[in-house]
C-alpha cells in the first residue's frame, strides 16, 4: 500500500475563470492555463515517490457547455506538463446523484482500490470546501490552498500556495496525518492580501 496526493484541477493546478464574479473552470483551451510553479511543485513528489492523481468535477459537461473533446484535450495538456499517474473527472451535476461528485469521495476510493493507495497516508489538497469533504469523507489528510473565495473551515493545514502545501506533504508523519503541523497552527506560509 502507498500514500498517494489527490489534487483537486481547477485553482489548484490551472488557473480559475471567474464567470459572474464566481470561479468557474475553463471551457476552452484558450483559457486552461497551468498554475506558475506546479510543475516544479508536482515534480518534488514525483521526487519523492508518490503517486499523484488528479480528481475534478466538471459539471459543464453534463449542462452541455463544456465539449468532452475539448475536456480530453485539457486532460493531454495536464498528462504532458506534470508527472501525474492518473486523471478521473467526473462530469455530473449535483442532480444525477452520482458517486463520484465531490464531496463525495468516490474518485478517491476508486483510485485507492486501483492503485492500491493507503488513504490514511494520503493528502487531499484542493481549492474548494467541498475537496476538504471529499478528502476526510475518504479518510485522507486535507490541505486547502487559501483562496478569496473559501472559507478553510474543515480543513486539516491551509496554506499559500500549491508549493507550500507540497512542502507540508514532504514534511508529514505518519502517525496522525490529520494533526501533523509544521509551524503550529493551521495556516503555512504567508498568504497573499486579501486571503
Amino acid at each position: 500500500m502507498r500514500p498517494a496526493v489527490f489534487l483537486d484541477r481547477d485553482g489548484v493546478l490551472n488557473t480559475v475563470i471567474y464567470r459572474d464574479g464566481r470561479p468557474a473552470s475553463p471551457r476552452g483551451l484558450e483559457e486552461f492555463v497551468l498554475e506558475p510553479g506546479a510543475p516544479e511543485a508536482l515534480a518534488r513528489l514525483r521526487d519523492a515517490g508518490w503517486l499523484l492523481f488528479v480528481v475534478t468535477n466538471q459539471p459543464d459537461i453534463s449542462r452541455g457547455l463544456l465539449q468532452p473533446s475539448i475536456l480530453a484535450a485539457m486532460h493531454r495538456e495536464l498528462a504532458r506538463c506534470l508527472p501525474l499517474d492518473e486523471i478521473l473527472a467526473c462530469p455530473h451535476d449535483d442532480a444525477d446523484g452520482c458517486t463520484c461528485r465531490k464531496p463525495r469521495p468516490g474518485m478517491l476510493l476508486d483510485l485507492a482500490r486501483r492503485w492500491r493507495v493507503s488513504l490514511d497516508r494520503s493528502f487531499m489538497i484542493g481549492d474548494q470546501d467541498r475537496d476538504m469533504q471529499c478528502g476526510r469523507a475518504a479518510g485522507c489528510a486535507t490541505i486547502q490552498l487559501a483562496r478569496p473565495y473559501n472559507t478553510g473551515q474543515g480543513a486539516d493545514h491551509r496554506v499559500a500556495c500549491l508549493d507550500a502545501a507540497v512542502t507540508l506533504v514532504l514534511g508529514a508523519e505518519f502517525s496522525d496525518p490529520r494533526r501533523t503541523q509544521l509551524h503550529g497552527d493551521r495556516v503555512h506560509g504567508p498568504l497573499a492580501a486579501g486571503d
